[in-house]
This record gives structure tokens, sequence and C-alpha cells, in this order.
């Protein structure tokens, strides 16, 4: 174990309101996503979707959210981590309040016709249309967030710091979960504020008051953060172990040719698939599983046993990011493929043991059945949450140092988010066929299936670290 750091006074306040800062406005990105979960089952009542629907639009706001990851990685070591943060949260805010305000019959029987004239079909949904293409444009704008804060926290951290940053890192992400996770069904029961009244299931007003709150976050990054100790007062304090020299930006060509060809990153990125795969299915289609699986009504009457399911399903991330972060930092010197890989066979374990239980019939709608149903999603989350964090966050500020973090961010995340396409496309189709049999049987083995394919990414990893290090270690 290594002795902490020693820094100049007033340099952990100071760093600590950057992070502050930077982690509130990502915790809001997350408020304008995590609330179209609680929007579904509003839609599949008004709009009669069936679950590969749903998850189709999913799948689609996943794909351009890695797309953009790989785009805006890139730009972010050219442009800077502050100016794209703050580019993502006024797309964001702008397309929430468009989709809470616009009548999405209007805009959905227009790109109903013009998929008719392209396709030559009548097939085409024009609800299904409009909301899976505003927020697709909605996934490109959040696709800001990461690259952006990643890349200046790696100015702001060494190396084997970086873990237990990961870990508040996965904290910041959970309080917006949280937030989001007690503001929606507030929502959706219904409430009065003065002038304002909301009925019950007005699921609308999910991607209005989400962006008001981003507003406020957007105003005090823009003025509270700095991309570098520099920028604050504090020069040469975080000596960057990969390119030390002055400034955090570097050429599109220098960064793309830098950790294009880096040997360990796609490694990193087919792990970091599966990670999505499970995370972002067990998060996301956990409002549909609450309503189907567990008989539970999760459009105008959301229980409290759901409400507390999806507040402990944070908390038990953030332990797990948190730990996963220090052990990585503390026992394996900044070595995040042995602490990862763990994780992976845990959670395809611990999956793998739910789908027995479904089996035998104890996760359902009565109350025993219920208790063992938000458990099970509370121990996946810890587990997916837990590699989410030290592959997602910490890795890529050690492959690019504060110069060539964005694009290493991108290029890593970016995948998470094309495994959870992958994962999210099979997933609507298999329970369809399946469910009225089965239940959701199924969707626990397609992410158990994904948690093993995970932990053997991070043993090739392993192996090619060996490999590198042999490699470069002087003969004797």
């Amino acid at each position: 174990m290594e002795h902490p750091a020693h820094y100049p006074q007033g340099f952990r306040a100071r760093r600590g309101l950057n992070w502050g800062s930077l982690g509130l406005m990502y915790a809001t990105y997350y408020m304008c996503r995590y609330n179209f979960r609680f929007a579904t089952p509003g839609m599949v009542e008004e709009f009669g979707f069936s679950i590969t629907q749903i998850t189709d639009m999913l799948t689609i706001w996943s794909l351009t959210y890695g797309t953009g990851q790989l785009v805006n990685g890139l730009l972010t070591d050219r442009l800077g981590g502050k100016r794209l943060l703050q580019i993502g949260a006024l797309g964001s805010i702008i397309v929430n309040i468009l989709l809470g305000t616009l009548h999405l019959l209007v805009i959905g029987g227009a790109l109903a016709a013009a998929g008719r004239f392209v396709f030559r079909s009548n097939v085409v949904d024009p609800a299904f249309a409009a909301i899976a293409v505003v927020w697709l444009i909605n996934g490109w704008f959040q696709s800001f967030g990461a690259p952006g804060m990643v890349k200046i926290n790696a100015a702001w951290f060494r190396r084997t710091e970086r873990g237990t940053f990961a870990g508040i890192y996965g904290f910041m992400i959970q309080l917006g979960q949280v937030a989001s996770s007690k503001l929606s069904p507030v929502i959706l029961n219904g409430f009065s504020l003065g002038f304002l009244i909301i009925a019950p299931g007005q699921w609308r007003w999910l991607f209005i008051i989400p962006p008001v709150i981003m507003i406020a976050a957007l105003i005090f990054m823009s003025f509270a953060a700095k991309q570098t100790p520099e920028e604050a007062g504090f020069p040469g304090v975080i000596v960057d172990e990969i390119d030390n020299s002055e400034g955090v930006t570097v050429s599109l060509k220098e960064s793309f040719q830098t950790i294009f060809t880096h040997p360990l990153v796609w490694f990193y990125a087919a792990a970091y698939a599966c990670t999505g795969a499970v995370r972002t299915s067990s998060d996301q289609l956990a409002i549909l599983y609450f309503q189907d699986q567990l008989g539970m009504d999760m459009k105008t009457n959301i229980p409290p046993t759901v409400v507390w399911t999806l507040a402990i399903m944070p908390m038990a991330a953030v332990f797990g990011s948190l730990a996963s972060g220090w052990i990585s930092d503390k026992f394996f010197k900044g070595h995040r493929a042995p602490v990862a890989m763990t994780l992976y066979f845990i959670e395809a374990s611990v999956i793998a043991f739910s789908a027995l239980l479904l089996l035998r019939g104890m996760v359902g709608p009565t109350p025993a059945g219920v208790l063992v149903g938000c458990g099970i999603l509370v121990v996946i989350a810890l587990t997916a949450n837990s590699t989410h964090s030290i592959v997602g966050a910490a890795a890529p500020m050690d492959i690019g140092g504060k110069k060539m973090a964005g694009f290493a961010a991108g290029g890593i995340d970016s995948f998470q988010y094309y495994g959870a396409g992958l994962s999210l496309a099979i997933t609507g189709r298999v329970l369809d066929a399946t469910k009225a049999e089965h239940g959701w049987l199924f969707w626990y083995i397609i992410m158990a299936s994904f948690g093993i394919m995970g932990g053997i990414s991070m043993l090739l990893v392993m192996l090619k670290q060996k490999r590198l290090a042999a490699a470069t270690s002087p003969s004797p």
C-alpha cells in the first residue's frame, strides 16, 4: 500500500468543489435519461407498445449514445471537457422538454409518413417513430457527458487515486438515479405545488421537471469547475504519468492514433460491453419487471416497496463502486483487471442463481416473491456498477492521461452501450416470445451470459498486461 499524497493547503478543498460541481452536473444527466424507464408503463398503456418496441427505443438510444461517445470523446481531447459538458447539457434540456410538451402524434405522423415513403410500407407506428427519434437525439447529447467529466478529472487525480475517484464517480451517478427514483413516483402519483397541479399518471411531466433541475446544475458547474489545477491556482500539483507537458488538449489525429492503437483499449471495451448489457438492461427494464413479474401497479400508484428498492439499488451500487475502486488502488496499485474479473464472475453466479429461484416459483406477486425479486435487483446493481466505475472511469484515465482521457473514455464507454443495445434487442424479443410461459426467466439468463463474457474479457486483459510487462522488462 502507498502512503497518502501530500498536497498544498487548500488543494483538496478546491478539488472537492471542482469534483462536486462536475458530479452534480453529471447526476442531472442521469435524471434526464432514467426518467424514461418510469414513463414506459404509461407509454404502454397509452400507445399499446410491446416490450420489443420499448426495448427497441432503448436500443436506438444506446447505439446513438455509444456512437456519440466515440465521436465526442475525440472532440473532448481537442476542445476540452467543460465545453463538451455544457453543450451536452443544453441539448439534453431542450430535447427532454420537447418530449414532454410537444404533441407526439403530430411529430410521429410526419415521421411515419416519411418512413412509409422511404420504405414503401404502412407498418411505421407514428407514436413509436416520434418517441424513438426524439429519444435518439437525447442519446446523442447525453454522450457529451462522460468523456468531458473523465477528462477533467484525469488532470486532478493521480493514478493511485483514480480508482477511489471512480467510486466517487459511481456515487454521483447513483445520486442522479436516486433523485430520479424519488422524484418520478412523486410525479406519477400526482401532486400540487401552488398553482402547479399534476394529476396521477401524467408521464409527460417526467420529461419537464428534471431538465429544470439540470439548468441549475449547469449554471453552478459553469462557474465552479476548472479544467486543471493550474487554472485554479495550483500549478504542478498533479504529475501526469502519460504526458506531463503543459495543457490538456491535443490534435484529433494524435488522440485518435494513440488511443485507437493502444494494446489494452479494445480488451477493456469488450468487457465494458458486457457491463452495459447487464447494467442498462437491469436498470431500464426494472419498471416493467416490477409490473409484469411482481404484479405491481407502475402507472399511477407506485408501491413503497418499489420506491425503497430503487433507492437501495443505488446505495448498493455506491458501496460496490467505492469498494472496488479503493481495493484496486490500495491492494493492486492501480491495476483494475483482477478486481473487475472477479466482479464479473460473481455477477454471473448471482444472476444464474436468481434464474433458479424464479424457476422454483420464488420470484412473483407474493410478499415473499416480491422481496426475493427486489433483492435480486439490489445485488445485480452492486456487481454491475462496481465494474462500471473501475473499467469505465479509472481505466480510461490510466490509458489516456490528462490529454487523451476523453477519447479513451469515449472509446471504452461506447462499447458499454453497444453491448446494452445488443442485450436490449435480444431481451425484448425473447421476453415477448416466452414470458407468457416462463415469465422473466430469460432476462436473468441473458444477463448471466454477458457476465461470464465480461469475466473472460478481463482475464484476457490480465494476460495481455503480463505479456507487455515481460516484453518491456530488461533482460537479466
